[in-house]
């Protein structure tokens, strides 16, 4: 990729969800497509496991990811699985009704993108009522397109927070409760 302003080239830094030129140091944020996924446009050199195209280096929500722009599909590490979710979460919109998961996603083989090896279809252990492949070799997980808003927009079965009052009534975070 040549930088817009001076048309040097640009790289990708580890980590980052943005280019940085090599000669005016200037940086550029590719624009989010419609899942709300920066596409870094740099192949990672692993084969999505759906479509057998290649996946490339993505951000969403701050956090590096691979993904495939033919299926939408994302490779996300399990390290950072739980804090892309909170970080969706906290800019989000609110949750949605959940349709149930398909039995027969369970029962599907696809291969590691990074191994090789068959991943565990399995019922996702937080809130959406969805199915997601995992490596635990590798430490990946995989999310057919869609199943990670599921996730973010279902409700989270956490109790609510109590409510505490005063004497007069009143809302009162301070208080004990009653």
């Amino acid at each position: 990729m040549n930088c817009p302003s001076c048309g040097a080239p640009m790289h990708l830094k580890a980590d980052a969800e943005s280019y940085t030129c090599d000669y005016c140091r200037g940086v550029y944020f590719p624009d989010k497509d419609d899942d709300g996924v920066r596409v870094l446009d740099e192949a990672s050199g692993e084969i999505c496991p759906i479509c057998s195209l290649a996946l490339v280096h993505a951000a969403l929500g701050g956090v590096r990811i691979r993904y495939c722009t033919h299926c939408h599909g994302m490779l996300i590490p399990m390290p950072v699985f739980e804090t892309l979710i909170d970080e969706l979460r906290s800019v989000g919109s609110g949750t949605v009704e959940q349709p149930h998961a398909e039995q027969g996603d369970l029962s599907r083989k696809i291969q590691c993108p990074q191994c090789r090896a068959r991943m565990d279809a399995h019922y996702y252990a937080g809130p959406g009522n969805v199915i997601i492949d995992s490596c635990e070799a590798c430490s990946l997980d995989w999310l057919d397109r869609g199943v990670l808003s599921h996730i973010v927009r279902a409700p989270d079965g956490r109790a609510p927070e109590p409510v505490f009052e005063t004497a007069f009534g009143d809302d009162d975070t301070t208080g004990t409760a009653r």
